[in-house]
């Protein structure tokens, strides 16, 4: 009995917090009442024992024992039953502390499913997991003089890109495998990884990555433009890295990285475990569960997964594969019922042959690749997604071409959505028109994944490999009709016909949250729910920006009103010449520094009377509130202040410019320029509130206030404004360019396209009325 014989054992578990190893917990938890469990996690930055209970304990997987038990029994039950052990397999020893190598100690079993599983994982970070981690995990094990019986959960893929028959054999003993010494890959993997980290650092790719981070941000300060500059420069490195995994795995016969640096790992076991016994547990692709913990459980998502949603999506046109051949597929509760008996068996003895059991349907029970599509579409054309105005999207016909036809197709697409996306970038759109901008650049990223899944993936869907399960076979003939029934593992149980449409593809889009009806008539939408959110008694605080989020207008515009109150004649036409002339000279160096920008132009004022520029802001008030004035955005500040939230102005406009809005407001952070016996010295007394600059000013007014940003909104019109909006709980783009646009679409922010009052004045360079007497700076 599979039950009684893990009655009692200590159990240690790597890679608990990932898909399989949650399902193993959950079973073992449900299913072997009295063992104890020592689950070794990353701790993160609250220890390990939150971790296991954020991320493992949390997951709906629990969900028929937490109903069983009662919320508090289910708490008693896991605190007595499991403890939690801080440890990283990438580190040497694990990185245990002396009570985490007492309890490893202590276990009678060790279940190793700890894995850097994606397929495109950076080649040191996939050797340092897959090859390295059960290498460490053995030596830590001699190291504290035990042997438990060792479950090492690796891949039929192992196997490579081969054809044909694929048996439960070592990887080194098959004909096919190209002998490489692990330990050279992983000297040349770190080193692979140090030459690319250097060559990141170079001036020639810093810049390049510096002007990445402009194109994306705009000039949204020093400190944002540097983050970003680092992240696409890492980003860069580990897309180096997980090319030169593909090259590598791709020159010795294997799909990626990852079944290559598995291969590689049982080797490195095999050769270090000492007196440890080790068995091998080989699944092929591991999907969502056929029925425990539920139908259609399943933890993030999988290999098919990203290109079933977008196939359904109508984004994938063409996808390359074998018909004839087979996708091994094998729900993920069939494989922990199969680790649950190696375990409960034991190691086998040394003259029984390899301890490799395979776990895969395609020598029994094979789902044709072409089955596979036929079903999935069938499934989408009666349950389709819907696009963004509510139509279903209808779902391709695959001809299952060759990957090179299918790459060509979809970097033709990306090339023509660049083009389209740079000149909308250009272009001096905001609102709704920037809203077009921001969805070709996320059709671009979406082909560009696609593109990605072809790469990653069409490998698999090309594979015509057969996995032998002789010894998963005798294993699952040898256990009691009881056993068969408590821990089912025999995979000729699926029928495709009702796992895909029924289970799987259901479960799917369920956690991809994709939407699968229109929306409804009367429903709430997604902006008003964000917008209920936003104006929500409990927020703390508002701070709005002003140009382009209060009123249409803009330091230039604000000048040349002021500058041209008092010309006439040829002075006002030089006047408006110079302005027009300098326009593209100004927008270049507002696009490159905000800051820089204002104290360029505020120059422009120096030597204008004060009291002649109060007089004439005051009059300019008239025409910003009834021709200029977004009249729902004034309505919304006003709202805020109804609820009691306390609001902000920060904006880098002139003080005399703000002045006539204070009584909106209960606070106002402005620019202000230097007085010298009565005129403006064109010099700011502070640093101007954009960028960071805004950032911190906003940040300091909420400690003198003692308020939340976490519970404040911000509103703002560019990229430029991201700190503001980055530090509080509900930033709101309003009236978008193009970049935030894009931004506040990827991060699902509300957008609000709030509009001047119908007829009023939309000229781009506003002037004041002429007047005949007197003149002005």
């Amino acid at each position: 009995m599979i039950s009684e014989s893990l009655s009692g054992r200590r159990i240690a578990i790597t890679g608990s917090t990932g898909f399989l190893g949650t399902a193993l917990v959950e079973r073992l938890l449900r299913s072997a009442p009295d063992c104890q469990l020592v689950l070794i996690v990353r701790p993160g930055r609250r220890g390990a024992a939150r971790r296991v209970e954020r991320d493992i304990l949390r997951n709906d997987a629990f969900d028929t024992l937490r109903d069983q038990l009662g919320t508090d029994g289910f708490t008693e039950m896991t605190n007595r039953r499991i403890t939690a052990v801080a440890g990283d397999v990438t580190t040497d020893g694990l990185g245990l502390d002396p009570e985490g190598r007492a309890a490893l100690a202590s276990c009678d079993t060790v279940i190793h499913s700890a894995a850097a599983v994606s397929f495109d994982s950076p080649l040191d970070q996939a050797v340092e997991v897959n090859l390295l981690g059960p290498v460490r995990l053995v030596e830590t094990l001699a190291e504290l003089g035990v042997a438990p019986h060792l479950v090492a959960v690796s891949t039929c893929y192992v196997a490579g890109s081969r054809r044909g028959a694929a048996p439960e054999e070592p990887v080194d003993s098959s004909p096919f495998f190209v002998d490489v010494d692990w330990r050279t890959e992983v000297d040349a993997a770190r080193r692979i990884r140090r030459e690319t980290e250097s060559a990141s650092r170079t001036p020639e790719r810093l810049v390049g990555f510096r002007s990445g981070a402009r194109r994306e941000l705009g000039a949204a300060g020093t400190p944002s433009l540097a983050a970003k500059t680092e992240q696409l420069r890492s980003r860069w490195v580990d897309d180096r890295m997980a090319e030169s995994g593909v090259a590598r795995a791709s020159s010795l016969g294997f799909p990626d990285a990852y079944a290559y640096t598995k291969a590689l790992g049982e080797i490195a076991t095999a050769e270090s475990k000492g007196d440890v016994p080790v068995s091998v547990v080989r699944p092929a692709i591991i999907e969502s569960a056929l029925a425990e913990p539920s139908p259609g459980w399943i933890r993030g998502f999988r290999m098919a997964e990203p290109v079933i949603i977008s196939y359904a999506r109508g984004l994938l046109k063409e996808f390359p594969g074998v018909p004839e051949g087979t996708i091994d597929v094998i729900p993920v509760d069939l494989v922990v019922a199969a680790i649950c008996a190696v375990a409960a068996r034991g190691p086998l003895r040394p003259d029984d042959g390899p301890d490799i059991v395979q776990v895969a349907s395609s020598s029994v029970n094979p789902l044709r690749y072409g089955k596979l599509v036929d079903l999935v579409r069938e499934w989408f054309t009666e349950h389709p997604i819907y696009d963004d105005l509510g139509q279903p999207i209808p779902v391709p016909q695959w001809s299952f071409p060759g990957r090179g036809r299918v790459k060509k197709q979809l970097q033709r697409a990306g090339s023509t959505l660049e083009y389209a996306q740079k000149v909308f970038d250009v272009l001096p759109v905001r609102g709704r028109q920037a809203e077009v901008g921001a969805r070709l650049e996320e059709q671009r990223e979406l082909v560009q994944r696609a593109e990605g899944y072809v790469d990653l993936y069409g490998a698999y869907a090309e594979c015509e490999a057969v996995y032998g399960m002789d010894r998963l076979l005798a294993l699952w003939e040898s256990l009691s009709s009881e056993d068969q029934n408590s821990f089912c593992f025999d995979p000729r149980i699926i029928d495709w016909d009702i796992y895909a449409p029924e289970i799987h593809l259901p479960s799917v889009v369920k956690a991809g949250r994709v939407p699968m009806k229109p929306p409804a008539r009367g429903g709430e939408s997604r902006p008003a729910r964000l917008r209920r959110q936003v104006l929500a008694p409990e927020r703390h605080l508002a701070a709005f920006d002003l140009e382009n989020t209060l009123i249409a207008s803009n330091v230039v515009a604000s000048y040349a009103w002021l500058g041209s109150r008092h010309l006439s004649g040829r002075d006002r036409v030089r006047f408006v010449a110079r302005l027009v002339a300098e326009a593209p000279a100004l927008l270049s160096l507002d696009r490159k520094d905000r800051s820089d920008f204002l104290r360029h132009f505020y120059r422009r004022y120096d030597g204008a009377s004060v009291d002649q520029i109060t007089t004439d802001a005051k009059e300019k008030f008239s025409e910003l509130i009834l021709a200029k004035s977004f009249p729902a955005a004034i309505r919304r500040v006003r709202m805020h202040r109804e609820l009691g939230h306390r609001t902000l102005l920060i904006t880098g406009a002139l003080d005399f410019v703000v002045e006539p809005f204070r009584p909106l407001f209960d606070d106002i952070v402005c620019a202000e320029l230097g007085v010298v016996d009565g005129s403006y010295d064109g010099q700011l007394t502070s640093v101007p509130p954009t960028g960071e600059a805004r950032y911190q000013a906003l940040v300091d007014h909420a400690e003198a206030h003692e308020l939340d940003l976490r519970e404040s909104v911000a509103y703002a019109d560019s990229a430029s404004d991201l700190p503001m909006l980055e530090a509080v709980g509900f930033p709101v783009a309003v009236n978008p360019e193009t970049r935030l646009a894009g931004i506040a679409r990827k991060r699902g922010w509300l957008v609000e396209d709030f509009q001047k009052s119908p007829g009023m004045n939309r000229s781009a360079l506003p002037l004041a009325p002429r007047r005949t007497v007197g003149t002005s700076r």
